[in-house]
């Protein structure tokens, strides 16, 4: 019997979890928000550098600048690119824009002006909120893109601001202030600031937006299977479903947390990556949770001390995070016992990492599989297993996974396939992009991974391998296409490949293998210029010179022989 009418994993599900959930249950991500912030008006909904935000606050707050970005002109649907690190404006933002009926499109802060620059055009952009260390970023690109608005925040905003102290002064002044916080640039671009954006907007009216299921509610972008960014066009009936299929599987854990005491969530990842943005803030609305945002997890010791100040239930993390944590002597004095989830994902877990983890803490490491394009949780292992599995999971409710091979047809169980995806999660495709999304895409509706895997008896999967030759850097996708083409454009470089190689602390790394044309040209001019172009993650970590690559009859650099 073929697996995907079997759904062997049905059989393997913990007990309080439902085989299906209802995607319908809200029309939209704003219908779930706006929910959340009556009823659990009065609690903590974030929490950042000893500032909180309620439920209360992040209503008033994204109604007003909702209402001030339609006060732009903006049009149904238009997107609006957010490029912020873990601080309070960021959901204030993702609110703000959602329920003015607008899309979002997740820009990482840490972009070269190249990346920025192409996710800007790509999307058409309209408006961008960034924050101002980020602003010369952008201002190198800007008047190549269809950005007219220009928010710009700052981290001082936090400091009085969510009170209310400056939003009551600035209403009262605020035709006085405008030409303080507000102002033109040629094209007929404007600049105003995060503040006072929102003073205005407090004195304009939300409009109400119609905002259906089938609506676009972020522009998510990724390489996909090739090393293209496209966004993956995820409606707002995908994250929906994401996020009830996420609560189906965790919420019989968290209901082992005793008490009406609200439950805190860890985002330590950045937000604008589609695992934070679904496990923590559209998950920890939903649960009334508090969302303890960590601006630069790098800093071990300021977040250790900033974990000391708070009874986490929930910590959504990747691999080299989780290692980083369990190593620290000071972390391991810290009291987990409200720790009851901890949950793997963006790149496999090691298992010494789980294993130390799990001592330091007393609580396991869960890991699950999920991509952009699937809002992105596809798989979950079960909480009670007595030790580290090294799978990823099961299928979540109203998911089924199917293991394929090239021709499209399944394979038994136990067999290696292509992972392949149907559910109310998957994307609607790749925006923009037709026959990119063809490919991806089977006649009968599932989402092709490009992740090769081995479905157990149980229905619990393990990855074995890829059949795209994508890195995984700490949880980030490297397409090597992506950093061929750029490299190549080297005036020095006759030829490149590259590949991901292991790495002990981000899983993998990328390795470049250069064909000189100018043979003066050394490892720090190739580094140089990889750092103006690419982002930290993408950058080669090992650069090797060679007089040739390796190449089929028609001429296609082999990367397999260069791995191998």
């Amino acid at each position: 019997m073929r697996s995907n009418e079997a759904k062997p994993w049905l059989a393997s599900y913990p007990s309080g979890v439902p085989e299906e959930i209802d995607p319908g249950r809200y029309r939209s991500l704003t219908e779930l928000l706006e929910e959340a912030f009556r009823k659990y008006s009065r609690s903590c909904a974030a929490v950042c550098m000893d500032s909180e935000l309620s439920f209360g606050q992040l209503d008033e707050l994204s109604s007003a600048l909702g209402a001030w970005l339609q006060s732009r002109g903006l049009v149904r649907g238009a997107r609006v690119a957010l490029m912020l690190p873990n601080v309070l404006q960021y959901p204030v933002a993702i609110a703000a824009v959602l329920r003015a009926g607008f899309a979002v499109v997740n820009v990482n802060p840490l972009y070269t002006a190249r990346e920025l620059e192409h996710q800007l055009k790509d999307s058409g952009a309209e408006a961008i909120v960034v924050l101002e260390n980020f602003a010369n970023t952008l201002a190198e690109v800007v008047e190549r893109t269809a950005v007219k608005h220009v928010v710009l925040a700052s981290m001082g905003d936090l400091l009085g601001f969510w009170k209310g102290q400056l939003v009551n002064v600035a209403v009262r002044h605020v035709k006085k202030m405008v030409p303080e916080f507000s102002f033109h640039l040629d094209g007929g671009r404007t600049v105003t600031r995060f503040n006072m954006a929102v003073a205005e907007g407090t004195r304009l009216n939300l409009r109400r937006v119609d905002i259906g299921p089938d609506d676009i509610a972020f522009l998510q972008y990724t390489g996909g299977t090739t090393g293209v960014s496209k966004g993956a066009t995820l409606l707002h009936r995908n994250v929906v479903a994401n996020v009830l299929q996420s609560e189906a599987w965790f919420q019989p854990k968290l209901d082992t947390l005793q008490g009406s005491r609200q439950l805190t969530i860890v985002c330590a990842l950045p937000l604008y990556h589609i695992f934070a943005l679904t496990a923590c803030f559209m998950l920890g609305a939903r649960l009334g949770m508090k969302n303890l945002l960590i601006p630069n997890p790098r800093d071990i010791p300021g977040f250790v001390k900033t974990l000391a100040s708070h009874r986490v239930s929930m910590f959504p993390a990747v691999n080299t995070l989780f290692n980083a944590l369990a190593n620290d002597p000071d972390f391991a004095r810290l009291d987990f016992s409200d720790l009851v989830i901890s949950n793997g994902g963006g790149m496999a877990v090691q298992r010494a990492t789980a294993d130390k983890w799990r001592k330091v803490t007393g609580c396991p490491v869960v890991e699950g599989y999920g991509l952009s394009e699937t809002s992105p949780v596809v798989t979950i292992n079960r909480f009670d297993a007595d030790d580290f599995t090294g799978s990823i999971g099961l299928p979540v409710p109203s998911t089924l996974v199917s293991i394929r091979d090239d021709s499209g047809a399944e394979v038994e169980l136990g067999q290696p396939g292509e992972i392949c995806i149907k559910g109310p999660q998957v994307m609607a495709g790749y925006w923009n992009r037709p026959d990119e999304t063809a490919q991806v895409m089977t006649s009968d509706g599932y989402f092709r991974s490009g992740d090769v895997g081995v479905m157990a008896p149980d229905g619990s999967i393990r990855i074995v391998d890829r059949k795209k030759d994508m890195i995984l850097v700490s949880g980030f996708n490297v397409y090597p296409n992506e950093i061929e083409q750029v490299v190549s454009l080297h005036p020095g470089v006759l030829e490149c490949a590259a590949i991901g190689v292991p790495d002990e602390k981000s899983g993998e790394a990328v390795k470049l293998f250069v064909v000189r044309r100018d043979a003066s040209l050394s490892e720090s001019d190739v580094m140089g210029y990889c750092k103006e172009n690419f982002t930290a993650y993408k950058r080669p970590r090992h650069i090797e010179f060679r007089d040739e690559l390796p190449k089929s009859n028609v001429g296609k650099i082999l990367r397999r022989e260069l791995r191998a």
